[in-house]
């Protein structure tokens, strides 16, 4: 048996990953799907003092509260960010990190870093303006590659402002991260604005996996994602 730890990205929460997690489990897999702070249901603490650390420590404290071993940490998107922090601060508990559609970040690079250049402006733009100052408004759904309306009706009531500090704070690594082997897996039907960070697990050796769908792979491709996630395994979802 396998560990997942799935990690949302921003405006989501762990209830993303609803389609996914009941395919790992149907497999004999043990699933975690937390929020991280600020977001979804956990919305109400929600203040611009939440970073990238306190989402780090989120995922942190459940690795080490339930006393977990052998994880297979999945971050999307921004989660890149939080998944490579947490195997640099328990690399010895994950025994893969895999990136979907995510950030692939170094030391002192920060997720805005990481963005195109016109993609970065206009989150910066949306924050100062929309967001106070502080927070990431979401995004149009059709954006990221949903465009059933039955996804974007369930997607839409559920999606909450994301902390624009999470994506200005940088990332610090003490180097053990590199120990723990990693995979990528990139969405390939959008504006692949990960592309880049597709192209950097390639020069680091990583295996690369793309998904013919949008950005939204757990709600739009559910079923062929949960089979790369359980080839890492050596298994599938049938």
């Amino acid at each position: 048996m396998t560990t997942y730890v799935l990690v949302h990205g921003a405006w989501h929460g762990g209830w993303c990953w609803d389609r996914v997690a009941p395919l790992l489990r149907a497999a004999g897999h043990e699933v975690h799907a937390p929020t991280l702070t600020g977001l979804s249901e956990r919305a109400h603490l929600l203040s611009p003092q939440v970073g990238l650390d306190a989402h780090v420590e989120d995922v942190v404290r459940l690795v080490d509260t339930l006393g977990l071993s052998d994880v297979v940490l999945v971050g999307h998107s921004y989660a890149g960010q939080v998944v490579t922090a947490v195997a640099d601060r328990r690399p010895a508990a994950i025994g893969r990190r895999v990136y979907l559609d995510a950030f692939v970040g170094d030391d002192g690079e920060a997720a805005r870093d990481l963005l195109p250049g016109t993609v970065e402006h206009h989150w910066a733009e949306s924050a100062a303006t929309a967001g106070f100052g502080w927070l990431v408004p979401v995004r149009k759904l059709s954006v990221l590659g949903v465009t059933d309306q039955a996804d974007v009706d369930w997607l839409t009531p559920k999606l909450t402002p994301h902390p624009w500090k999470t994506y200005t704070d940088p990332l610090h690594l003490t180097g053990a991260v590199d120990d723990v082997p990693a995979s990528f897996i990139e969405c390939v039907t959008w504006m692949r604005v990960f592309q880049a960070q597709a192209d950097r697990a390639r020069e680091r050796g990583w295996g690369v996996h793309e998904l013919d769908t949008g950005h939204e792979a757990m709600v739009t491709a559910p079923r062929e994602l949960a089979d790369v996630l359980l080839s890492l395994t050596g298994r599938t979802a049938g």
